[in-house]
């Protein structure tokens, strides 16, 4: 049930790319963390000069304007093994497939429970479904 946001610099990216980056952010999600292959919720925001920041040596790391924000919601309970795989699995992915930069994938998971989520209709379906993805 991740819900991913990603944002970037206007255009760095263009609309394949953009499908490239959507299909190995969702595949490392079921990969890493066994997500459903069908649960598939992504916002992509570009952002023009005066609206994207960074900073380009944050903790030694040489940011680019390829930079990506990559904001994943999703159910608290992944240790912290599998996050530090999944972080280097999509750098990795991103950065061959692409190509881009491993240093341009920062990634920012947000953690929560079933009754932060409805999925449609007022309902919150995970709690009512009694799930555990």
């Amino acid at each position: 049930m991740p819900f991913i946001r990603v944002s970037y610099y206007e255009h760095q990216y263009d609309r394949n790319k953009l499908g490239q980056i959507s299909r190995i952010i969702g595949n490392s999600l079921v990969d890493y963390f066994n997500v459903p292959e069908e649960d598939r919720f992504q916002v992509f925001h570009s952002h023009k000069e005066g609206e994207f920041y960074y900073s380009p040596s944050y903790l030694g790391v040489k940011r680019s304007d390829g930079l990506l924000y990559i904001q994943i919601s999703l159910k608290s309970g992944r240790t912290t093994t599998q996050k530090r795989r999944f972080y280097r699995a999509l750098a990795q992915q991103l950065s061959t497939e692409l190509p881009m930069r491993q240093e341009d994938v920062f990634v920012v998971l947000v953690d929560n429970e079933f009754e932060d989520w409805s999925f449609g209709n007022g309902e919150a379906q995970m709690l009512k479904n009694g799930c555990d993805v």
